[in-house]
């Protein structure tokens, strides 16, 4: 189990590595596991998504959650720490920009991260939503194209620009992340208060931001390496530094600069949820 010495490494890796017999510790062997042990979180009401190519937005829970309407939504339950579940569910999240990123690289134009958000809030807001979930996004030979023509065949403003197209990702990402969480609250034992966003993603302010506005809850970013600092924590933990995973958590959170988003513009995303929602029934 996470957080037990499972004994010191062989003599030939003890040589071969220069670091002596040192303990093999059993951490979160996935790493979203790590990385959700790292969630700076002072309560279980909460909710974390772990953010990057694929985006995995969950509650930590006592016992795993298991019927006919998780089994239907396509909810899992996977092990974490201390005896907890990890009951999430996944989510395409930056392949999509990542995929046009590299055809707009091949097209002689790359772009740097600050450069990607001021483009995403220049062009024009709820132009065009997709549902990131549809198949026609999941290995495209053309990103810009399978957009394109998902936009056009769901009656919408086909993206123009460049800017166009990462606005579309991160709006619609936005609202995908607001329908599954809004399913966790439903299944969930208790109150969700807060969105924990971990990973490379939780550098993106302006996700971050439109990510609070549509799910209506504040959203606190970071650690952006939760799964390094989770499995040394672990570490520590075993070592007899660290006594809990509360313990661990308050470590994290009184270590990491994190940064709050409070939700805004309620109605005007509320309004984009609602065509979102149309969307996604004409692809269904």
């Amino acid at each position: 189990m996470p957080g037990h010495v499972i004994g010191t490494l062989t003599d030939a890796l003890a040589d071969e590595s220069e670091l002596g017999k040192v303990p093999v510790i059993a951490v979160a062997g996935h790493d979203t596991a790590s990385a959700v042990a790292a969630v700076p979180a002072d309560n279980e009401r909460f909710a974390y998504l772990s953010s990057g190519t694929w985006s995995l937005m969950g509650i930590e829970v006592k016992e795993a959650i298991i019927n006919d309407e998780t089994y239907a939504l396509n909810y899992t339950n996977e092990g974490g720490i201390e005896g907890t579940t990890r009951f999430l569910k996944n989510i395409t999240g930056m392949w999509l920009l990542e995929q046009c990123l590299k055809e707009w690289k091949k097209e002689g134009v790359s772009y740097a991260y600050e450069k990607l958000v001021s483009m995403a809030e220049s062009a024009p807001p709820f132009q065009s939503l997709i549902d990131s979930e549809d198949s026609s996004f999941a290995n495209p030979a053309s990103m810009t194209k399978a957009i394109s023509d998902y936009c056009e065949a769901t009656g919408q403003t086909v993206p123009s620009s460049h800017a166009a197209y990462v606005r579309c990702i991160f709006e619609s990402l936005s609202l995908k992340y607001k329908s599954v969480l809004g399913k966790l609250i439903q299944l969930a034992p208790f109150s969700i208060e807060k969105l924990h966003v971990i990973g490379g993603g939780s550098k993106n302010p302006l996700l971050n931001q439109w990510t609070a506005n549509a799910i209506g809850i504040p959203v606190i970013a970071g650690p952006s390496e939760a799964t390094g600092i989770g499995n040394i924590m672990i570490q520590a933990k075993a070592a007899g530094c660290v006594g809990s995973l509360q313990e661990m958590r308050k470590i994290i959170r009184d270590s990491i600069q994190l940064e709050e988003f409070l939700p805004e513009n309620k109605i005007e995303w509320e309004k984009a949820f609602e065509k979102f929602l149309k969307i996604i029934k004409l692809t269904d």
